[in-house]
């Protein structure tokens, strides 16, 4: 994961800085993922990202509850 991260090119980053000058121990990757709703937050190994956070986002969208709940909540992990 970490050589993946790695591989990223800089100057794709919102915030373009080199790992150098942004980590102490380089055995060590943390990388926070927020949504713009303030509601979605990706699970670990849940599968489609897509779904998990749009099925967040469509509960609290009352026009999108009914397309949701029949696309997305049969994929759903418990």
């Amino acid at each position: 994961e970490i050589s993946t991260e790695k591989a990223v090119p800089i100057d794709s980053l919102r915030d373009p800085q080199h790992d150098d000058q942004r980590v102490q121990d380089p055995k060590w990757l943390v990388v926070i993922g927020v949504c713009t709703h303030l509601g979605c937050v990706p699970v670990s190994n849940s599968g489609d990202l897509v779904a998990t956070t749009a099925l967040v986002t469509a509960l609290t969208t009352t026009l999108l509850v009914e397309f949701v709940k029949d696309q997305l909540l049969s994929t759903w992990k418990y």
